[in-house]
């Protein structure tokens, strides 16, 4: 049997199930529309009027989601190297040492740079 046979049928149902939801919900969801549904949501309080162009966003929103994605992608990669720790052996624990060495570099940069900071 091909080993990613039960990737693409989790995959399948994961599909199916997602298109079923949104089939089923517009069918059986109220239809109720008026005014107030269709309006902007602020906690009760009017929205406010946007700058031209939708307004700017901060530098620092941007520096924050790179950040994240950045150490999040660390994450992803080792979760592999934890599965077949007992396969890779010596080379594998050097290999992975040199990498968060690198990340953990790169976090102590932006940590001193003050890329943390919420100010």
């Amino acid at each position: 049997m091909n080993p990613y046979v039960p990737i693409l049928a989790i995959g399948a149902i994961g599909f199916v199930f997602a298109a079923f939801s949104v089939v089923v919900t517009s069918i059986t969801g109220p239809k109720r529309y008026n005014r107030a549904k269709a309006a902007a949501y602020e906690c009760g309080i009017e929205p406010s009027p946007q700058a031209p162009g939708g307004g700017r966003f901060p530098v620092k929103y941007f520096l924050t989601a790179m950040l994240f994605i950045v150490f999040d992608i660390e994450i992803v990669f080792l979760y592999p190297w934890a599965v077949t720790f007992d396969k890779l052996g010596l080379f594998g624990l050097v290999e992975m040492l040199i990498f968060i060495l690198t990340v953990f570099v790169a976090y102590a940069y932006v940590w001193r740079r003050g890329g943390l900071d919420w100010d």
